[in-house]
């Protein structure tokens, strides 16, 4: 294969390699499976076009018209007859203005939609094309690192606050070798390569000037990984993380995370220990005694527990619902807010109230779930957002929630929000509770009741997360929790009991500030939502009150273990029932140490708890060590294998009798092989050593001679010297004489000798001699210049048979 042709294939892999980042924003593989094949197929056509000589613009149109086929085949629209038709170019508009209404409704990672699917392909192969014409037609293999890098912006554009590391490492090591084949192809075209010294040096043997270009490939791409994060500007760099204290709430899209990648129950359980407090939202809104605000929900309960999911909608800027319009129950009342976000709330989901049913311009990117009722963005944070919005609060007396009729058993909303584990402990005691009890509301109302004082339950910080269903069985047995575990037993009671729930993530309404209300990270909080049909989703908070700071209370859901006195008609219009008696109750101690700060860590903060993208990276320094100290290990196994040669050992004797009346006792003492082995062994052992410690090593010389010159060149005095030369009578004997050397100490000598070598050598040498052991790297780069000549020749023989059926040879004139 010519050097134009490898560079081709060459190109081909680097661009793949240069996609790595798309496996970022997709929670599958099948794209990575369409682009394999069609940058396959182009490189294929582009090496058959070359093999038979097309100019460069017909090269050029083949691999166009590959994609084109290939696309046609993958995405038809089922118009087509072998080749394109204006059908499928329709097709191909349409998945492309699919691809861009996905865009704006999903969160990464996206699933497998076709106009997504169809806009990678494309783009794969596009810059497939680029790269192979600027590499391999205009020999600029620098200028193809331009259209890779269009693929690494994606991902950059894409995620709110980082994008994975090593992705970025995948595509540089692509680019790196695009850039060394053709190097090397260079090279060879022009001559034959020599070293510094003069030296004619094979096309397959290492070359010390090649190497040191490597070296400072790999020095510079480990230096471009390493350094922004560890800068401490940049926001979320390694240091950053570990010398600041978590005053800044990053979200990296909390409640983003689709199957479970962000969790925001795991992130509630973060930060439970933070003493500072931050303040995040300054409020103002119209309504006297405002309820929680809102940001996400978790709706699905596997035997995992409780996980959220991206939520999906449209552009804000399409309008949002107005509930006044399909809900039958509850007396609705329209208010006005204003937020304001600190640059400490750094999330992708917005806090506003339920119902919200106008919000002002708050910039591109923002859309809205209307299942969820959640705003979000995939691009944009709330970080310093000033907005406002118009909402309705609906309330509720119990005897209007007692008419809601119980959803079917077919009903998607019941089917959806009610499947739970198996738990026998559970299901009996769901029984137990709403036994006797005929409408929704009354059943809810037992389950809420239960979550009292009076039943045992105590508010405590010192408990394990509710992450999984295991640790909310837990908490029902133990009975102790804080607003997590409330608000998801709560939930999963619900669901036993057929009543859809699900759990809302958001924040208290903080304190009075200045005709306002001041949220702090203390004000970050759980709590439950149940479904009543013609009601919608009601809150339910069944967490303590004075355990939670700006807590609210209603007519039916009220505080179970203070229980207030029936509150007035207009108090009870106020609000979704909140009653500002349960407010005047106030946290207790328990809650000022940092009880809803387990509500500000499902945002994230950067200051406690070890995030994923931590662990990531300390997983890849951690990776990368390892993988440094491989030659290190190897050493010291080599070594002690050697040692273990050397090791005395108890003669053995082998008897063997003869036959027909004769008796034969021959005695065999294997002690002068042995004595061989060990003296080979221990010279193989010096002789390492001496590579290590930058001794040159000459074989034609005799193990005298070597001896002599080592205790010469690096000047070993007394005992180390004397060693060197046991070591080079011991192999001399064992090479030349009829009986070897017995009883020598050569394990020790060998010791010796290294101690006398490492007080002769300098600090870099020492280092290098433990760390990079130079004799296991000229062993490695011996063995790879041989597997590389043994890959030539046989590709040599497999070029040599394949040029026999060699297309060239049909047409006329060739031979």
């Amino acid at each position: 294969m010519t050097g134009r042709r490898r560079l081709g294939v060459i190109a081909a892999g680097a661009t793949l390699l240069a996609a790595a980042p798309i496996s970022s924003i997709f929670d599958s593989w099948a794209w990575l499976l369409r682009c394999i094949l069609a940058v396959g197929l182009i490189a294929g056509a582009a090496l058959l076009a070359r093999t038979l000589r097309f100019p460069v613009w017909a090269v050029a149109v083949t691999e166009v018209l590959v994609l084109l086929l290939t696309l046609t085949w993958m995405y038809p629209s089922g118009h087509e007859i072998l080749i394109p038709q204006p059908a499928t170019f329709t097709h191909f508009a349409e998945l492309v203005q699919q691809a861009g209404q996905d865009t704006r409704s999903y969160g990464v990672p996206v699933p497998d939609r076709d106009g997504l699917l169809f806009i990678t392909t494309f783009g794969v192969g596009s810059v497939a094309i680029a790269v192979d014409l600027l590499t391999v037609v205009a020999r600029r293999p620098a200028l193809a690192g331009l259209p890779m890098l269009a693929i690494y912006s994606v991902p950059v554009a894409v995620y709110v606050d980082s994008v994975p590391v090593l992705p970025f490492i995948i595509g540089a090591v692509g680019f790196m070798w695009l850039l060394v084949s053709d190097n090397v192809d260079r090279v060879r075209r022009f001559g034959r390569r020599f070293t510094g010294d003069g030296r004619d040096v094979d096309v397959w043997e290492p070359s010390p000037l090649a190497a040191a270009g490597r070296r400072l490939g790999v020095v510079g791409v480990a230096a471009a990984v390493v350094l922004p994060l560890l800068v401490p500007t940049v926001s979320g760099g390694l240091l950053s993380q570990i010398t600041q204290s978590g005053s800044g709430i990053g979200g990296a899209g909390a409640g983003n995370g689709a199957g479970g990648r962000i969790s925001l129950f795991a992130g509630l359980s973060g930060q439970l220990q933070q003493s500072e407090t931050t303040q995040l939202i300054k409020l103002k809104t119209t309504e006297k005694n405002p309820f929680y605000l809102r940001f996400g929900v978790a709706d699905q309960l596997t035997n995992l527990g409780f996980g959220n999911r991206a939520p999906v909608g449209n552009s804000v800027n399409r309008g949002l619902p107005d509930p006044r319009g399909g809900t039958a129950g509850g007396d609705f009342q329209q208010y006005h807010a204003e937020v304001e976000v600190t640059d400490a709330l750094r999330q992708s989901m917005m806090p506003i109230y339920s119902n919200t049913v106008q919000i002002s311009d708050i910039g591109g990117g923002w859309s809205f779930d209307p299942n969820q009722q959640v705003i979000f963005s995939n691009r944009q944070t709330t970080k310093g957002k000033k907005y406002e919005f118009d909402y309705v609060r609906a309330s509720y007396t119990p005897t209007e929630l007692r008419t809601a009729d119980p959803l079917g058993k077919d009903n998607p909303l019941r089917t959806q929000y009610t499947n739970t584990p198996r738990d026998a402990e559970v299901d009996a005691l769901v029984a137990e509770k709403i036994k006797g009890k005929s409408t929704d509301y009354d059943k809810m109302r037992a389950l809420y009741d239960y979550f009292s004082k009076d039943n045992g339950f105590t508010y405590s910080l010192s408990t394990q997360s509710a992450g999984n269903s295991s640790d909310i069985a837990a908490f029902l047995r133990t009975k102790v929790g804080y607003c997590q575990q409330y608000a998801a037993a709560l939930a999963w009671l619900a669901r036993v009991a057929g009543i859809p729930a699900r759990v809302a993530f958001g924040f208290t309404r903080g304190t009075p500030d200045s005709g306002g209300w001041s949220i702090t990270n203390r004000n970050a909080h759980a709590w439950t939502e149940v479904y009543f049909q013609g009601f919608g989703w009601v809150p339910f908070d069944a967490t303590p009150a004075a355990n939670v700071l700006g807590a609210a209370r209603s007519d039916y859901a009220p505080d179970t273990d203070a229980p207030i006195p029936t509150a007035s008609s207009s108090t009870s219009a106020a609000a979704p029932g909140t009653n500002p008696s349960a407010a005047a109750n106030g946290p207790d101690e328990a809650d000022r140490g940092g009880n809803n700060t387990a509500g500000s860590s499902a945002f994230d903060t950067t200051g406690g708890g070890t995030s994923s993208t931590t662990l990531w990276i300390f997983g890849i320094v951690a990776l990368l060590i390892a993988l440094l100290l491989i030659p290190a290990l190897r050493r010291v196994l080599l070594r002690r294998h050697r040692h273990a040669a050397t090791v005395p050992r108890t003669p053995k004797v082998l008897s063997a009798s003869g036959g027909a009346g004769v008796d034969l006792d021959i005695e065999v003492t294997p002690e002068a092989a042995r004595a061989r082995e060990d003296a080979h062994a221990a010279w193989e052992e010096l002789l390492d050593t001496m590579i290590d410690f930058r001794i040159p090593v000459d074989p034609t010389e005799t193990p005298r001679v070597t001896a002599q010159r080592l205790i010469q060149d690096a000047v070993l005095l007394e005992q180390p010297a004397s060693a060197a030369a046991l070591l080079g009578t011991a192999e001399e004997r064992a090479r030349y004489a009829r009986q070897p050397m017995q009883g020598g100490e050569l394990t020790a000598a060998l010791g010796t000798v290294r101690k006398g070598l490492a007080r002769s050598a300098n600090r870099r040498t020492r280092l290098m001699a433990v760390l990079l052991p130079p004799s296991v790297l000229l062993r490695w780069r011996l063995a790879l210049a041989e597997a590389s000549t043994r890959t030539v020749t046989v590709s040599g023989r497999l070029r040599d048979s394949l040029a026999r059926f060699s297309p060239l040879r049909l047409l006329p004139g060739r031979r």
